[in-house]
């Protein structure tokens, strides 16, 4: 079965930490965890990264 890169229904936002989560089978609260300490450590450009996802990835 090929995984798929979906935004998620297990959303917050948007669902792209959700939807990163189901296709790394990870817990989604780890995912955004993940993603705010990369925001905050790689000078804020988790906030250039998140919406380009948003707009890339197809919704479940």
């Amino acid at each position: 079965m090929e995984k798929k890169l979906l935004r998620s229904h297990d959303r917050i936002i948007a669902g792209v930490c959700g939807g990163l989560a189901n296709y790394f089978d990870a817990d989604p609260t780890i995912v955004r965890l993940i993603y705010v300490l990369l925001t905050f450590f790689t000078v804020f450009s988790g906030i250039l990264l998140y919406p380009l996802l948003w707009i890339i990835m197809p919704e479940e």
